[in-house]
């Protein structure tokens, strides 16, 4: 009783994420979910487009991240003395972001691919429906339009999310050798390192550029009419 007047004293928007709680709690209820969805005017459609976007926007910033992790380790390559605990423990800090913002982008992709899988199934099914022919021919040409285009720009953004590992496991390294050799020899040690690190974030930063471009181009092309 106490959770339905809160409800009704919160008025309508408590009841949408009620709702929305409820029929996302089990993993069996993506059709339920897309039910509700649709009741208030977001389709499959506008779903993935907000995936794409999600998916986009999480890879620049971890993007940034990674370059923030590169420009502390430089420093820390550039030591000359000082406070080297407190040096290590900023590379720590930036490398425990840089894997939690990974895994949230592997997250996005995820979460976009669920709906991209969803959306096209849909819309294949829904072809048989169409009784006219002319239409349905339309249909299906951009349903395979959009399907190419979709494909295109995921290989993208999967290539970009499969270029974090291999840095991440580097920055995993370093941080874990400092760990237990921190001291001016070991940072010493670790210049010999800083160009297959360098490279591999550089080659990580064009991938990302890349799928963010590729991204922006898809989502043009649904919210054209």
């Amino acid at each position: 009783m106490h959770k339905l007047w809160l409800l009704r004293s919160r008025g309508p928007l408590w009841l949408v994420m009620a709702l929305l709680i409820t029929v996302t709690a089990g993993t069996g209820c993506k059709t339920a979910y897309y039910a509700t969805m649709e009741k208030f005017g977001v389709a499959k459609r506008d779903l993935l487009k907000k995936r794409v976007l999600a998916a986009r926007d999480e890879q620049k910033e971890a993007g940034e991240q990674f370059k923030d992790a590169l420009t502390k380790l430089q420093e820390l390559y550039r030591f000359d003395g000082g406070k080297l605990e407190a040096a290590y423990r900023e590379l720590e800090g930036e490398y425990k972001n840089s894997a939690a913002l990974a895994d949230s982008v592997h997250k996005r992709v995820k979460d976009m691919e669920t709906v991209a899988n969803d959306l096209f199934r849909e819309w294949e099914a829904e072809l048989a429906e169409i009784t006219t022919p002319s239409l349905q021919a339309a249909s299906r040409r951009q349903l395979l339009e959009t399907r190419t285009r979709y494909d295109s720009m995921a290989v993208a953004l999967k290539k970009a999310e499969q270029s974090m590992d291999p840095v991440l496991r580097q920055l995993k390294d370093h941080v874990l050798f400092l760990k237990h050799n921190l001291n001016a020899q070991a940072i010493a040690s670790l210049k010999g390192e800083a160009a297959s690190i360098q490279t591999e974030i550089g080659r990580l930063i064009n991938d990302m550029n890349a799928s963010i471009a590729k991204a922006d181009e898809f989502i043009k092309t649904l919210e054209q009419p």
